[in-house]
C-alpha cells in the first residue's frame, strides 16, 4: 500500500483571529490510514478539525511544514457547523420585508446544491441535475428525500445533521471530516451512518473520499479506524496505531474508575450545598407563586401542529404532573422538539391549541416571562441564541439563568456573582468566569448552558438532547447532575434523548412519538 502523505503538519501552530490555540503540533496522515481525532472538550480536538476545514489557520513555526493535498476539497460535518448553519439562517431572515411575513430561508435542496455550486442563490433556479436530488444515493442513504424542500430552520436537530452529511457526500469533496457524527441521530440513522463510514473508509482510490472522524466516546468508534490522535490540554497526548491506543485505554481504566468515584462524591456534596443554601435571587412574586403549586404543570388536549401541509403532532393528549419525570423519544423529525417548544412558548401554534401551563391556558393573559421564569431549558435553540450574542462571559451566562434572559442586561448582584461562581466551580469551570462563551468548544458551551438551566431550581427542567457534544467526563457529570435534580423532589424533568445509556432511573414515564402512524404517540409507564 502506498505511503503517500495526504496531510503533513510538522512543527506548526493553530491560530484563530485572536490568538494561538495550539502552539505546537506535528502529525501526518498517509494513504490507507483512517484516523480518529479524540480528546476531552476544549482539549484541542475541535481546533485541529476546524483548522483542516479552513476555519482556523495552520501556520508553520521555525523550520515547520504544512501541506494538505485536499485543502481546497474539504467538507466538515459537526455540531458546531450545524449551529452555525442555523445562525446564518436567522441572520439572513427577511420575514420583515416579505408579504405575509414568512421567509422560509434556504431549503435542504438548495443548501445541498450549494455544496456543489456555491454561487447558487436563494430563490434562483437550480440546474436540472440538482432538481432531481431525490434519487441521489447519498440522499437516500441519509433518509432526507421527504424534507429536501423544507426550510433548514424548520428541520429538527437530527434532520439538519443528516442534511449536512448528505451535502458532504453529494459535494464530491475529497476529504470529509465528521465530528461527533452520531450526536442527535436516532438509532436507525446511527446504524446507517456507521455502515456508511465502514464501507467508505475501507475503500481506496480517487473515486472515494478520505474520512477523518472526531469523537470522544470509544465504544462508538467504527471498526474501520486504524490510527488515533488524542489531545489533552491543547497538546498531543497520543499519536499512533489503534491497537496501541486500546492498550493505553486499558491501562488508564483502573485509575480513572477511582478518580470518577471521588469526583462523583465531591460533585454530590457541592450540589447539595448549593441547593440546600440557594442564592436569594427570587422576588416576592416568585415566592408567592411557588407557595401555591399545581398538581398538573402542563396539560395538552387534542393538540395538532403542522406547517406547509406537513403534520408534526396529531391529536396529542398528554399531561405532566408535578414529580413525574418523563422521557420523550422518537425518530428524527417525529416532533419531539416541537412538543417541547409548545411548553416553552417558542412555537406560536400553542395559542391555537388547548394547552395549559401551570394551570393557565396559553393566551389567557400571561406573558412569556411568566412562563419561562418557572422553567429551566437546555435546547438546540437556546444554544444557537447564545452563540449569536457575541462576547458574553461565562459568569454572565450563569447569572442570566437567575433572570430568565438570553444574555445579561444590568449588573449582577454580589449574591448572584457568588452563586454563579459556585455553580461554575461545580461544573469544572472554576477561575474561568471571565472567559468568553463564544471561545469555548461546543461541548463546553453545552455544559455551561446545562448549569445555567439548573441554577434557580426550576419547577420544570426541559432537556432536549442535553449531552450533545459532551465528552465522557462532562457527560458523566451532567447525567449525575440530572439524577440529583430528579431525586431532589422540587424539579420535574422532561428529557429528550436518542441514547439509551442516558435514560435515568427516575424517568418512569415515557412519551413515544410515532410519525405517520395512528395514533402518532404512545404513553408508557414503567
Amino acid at each position: 500500500m502506498s505511503e503517500q502523505n495526504l496531510i503533513t503538519i510538522q512543527n506548526c501552530r493553530i491560530e484563530n483571529s485572536r490568538s494561538v490555540v495550539i502552539p505546537e503540533l506535528s502529525w501526518k496522515m498517509n494513504e490507507g490510514e483512517v484516523w480518529l481525532v479524540t480528546g476531552a472538550n476544549g482539549g484541542g480536538k475541535a481546533d485541529l478539525l476546524n483548522a483542516l476545514e479552513g476555519s482556523l489557520k495552520i501556520i508553520p513555526n521555525t523550520e515547520g511544514l504544512f501541506s494538505n493535498l485536499y485543502s481546497d476539497s474539504v467538507e466538515l460535518v459537526s455540531l458546531e457547523r450545524a449551529a452555525r448553519l442555523i445562525q446564518e439562517e436567522r441572520e439572513n431572515d427577511e420575514s420583515d420585508y416579505l408579504e405575509g411575513g414568512v421567509d422560509h430561508g434556504r431549503t435542504g435542496r438548495l443548501f445541498i446544491a450549494q455544496g456543489v455550486n456555491p454561487q447558487l442563490k436563494k430563490g434562483g433556479e437550480l440546474p436540472d441535475n440538482l432538481n432531481y436530488l431525490d434519487n441521489d444515493p447519498a440522499i437516500k442513504l441519509c433518509g432526507i428525500e421527504k424534507i429536501l424542500d423544507r426550510g433548514l430552520k424548520y428541520m429538527s436537530t437530527g434532520e439538519i445533521r443528516r442534511t449536512l452529511l448528505a451535502r458532504a457526500l453529494v459535494s464530491g469533496k475529497k476529504l470529509l471530516i465528521l465530528s461527533d457524527p452520531f450526536a442527535g441521530l436516532d438509532i436507525q440513522s446511527r446504524t446507517i451512518l456507521l455502515d456508511f463510514f465502514d464501507s467508505i473508509a475501507k475503500r481506496s482510490g480517487s473515486a472515494h473520499p478520505h474520512i477523518i472522524l472526531g469523537m470522544e466516546r470509544w465504544h462508538e468508534i467504527p471498526d474501520a479506524i486504524t490510527h488515533v490522535l488524542e489531545f489533552t490540554d491543547k497538546k498531543v497526548s497520543f499519536c499512533g496505531a489503534r491497537a496501541d491506543y486500546e492498550k493505553l485505554l486499558a491501562d488508564r481504566t483502573t485509575e480513572k474508575e477511582a478518580q470518577a468515584e471521588k469526583a462523583k462524591q465531591d460533585f454530590t456534596e457541592g450540589f447539595t450545598e448549593l441547593t440546600q443554601n440557594p442564592a436569594d435571587t427570587k422576588n416576592d412574586k416568585d415566592l408567592e407563586q411557588s407557595a401555591a403549586p399545581q398538581d398538573y404543570l402542563v396539560e395538552m388536549n387534542n393538540v395538532n401542529v403542522g406547517w406547509d401541509g406537513h403534520t408534526v403532532l396529531k391529536d396529542l393528549t398528554w399531561s405532566l404532573k408535578r414529580g413525574e419525570h418523563w422521557l420523550v423519544r422518537g425518530p428524527n423529525g417525529s416532533g419531539k422538539t416541537t412538543f417541547l417548544e409548545l411548553i416553552t412558548g417558542d412555537n406560536m401554534q400553542v395559542f391555537s391549541n388547548d394547552i395549559k401551563i401551570f394551570g393557565n391556558r396559553r393566551g389567557s393573559g400571561e406573558t412569556i416571562w411568566d412562563i419561562k421564569k418557572r422553567l429551566g431549558i437546555v435546547s438546540y435553540r437556546m444554544h444557537v441564541e447564545y452563540r449569536m450574542l457575541g462576547g458574553t462571559s461565562l459568569l454572565a451566562v450563569i447569572v442570566s439563568g437567575f433572570r430568565d434572559s438570553i444574555g445579561l442586561y444590568g449588573a449582577p448582584t454580589d449574591m448572584e456573582i457568588a452563586a454563579a461562581k459556585k455553580w461554575l466551580a461545580l461544573g469544572g469551570f472554576a477561575g474561568r468566569e471571565s472567559e468568553n462563551f463564544g471561545n469555548l468548544s461546543y461541548g463546553e458551551q453545552r455544559a455551561i448552558l446545562i448549569l445555567r438551566s439548573a441554577v434557580k431550581t426550576p419547577e420544570i427542567l426541559i432537556l432536549d438532547e442535553p449531552c450533545h457534544g459532551l465528552d465522557e467526563q462532562y457527560r458523566t457529570k451532567i447525567l449525575h447532575l440530572m439524577e440529583l435534580i430528579g431525586n431532589g423532589g422540587t424539579t420535574t424533568m422532561l428529557h429528550v434523548t436518542h441514547d439509551p445509556s442516558e435514560v435515568l432511573p427516575c424517568e418512569k414515564h415515557i412519551l413515544e412519538l410515532h410519525p405517520g402512524e395512528e395514533p402518532m404517540y404512545q404513553i408508557i409507564v414503567k
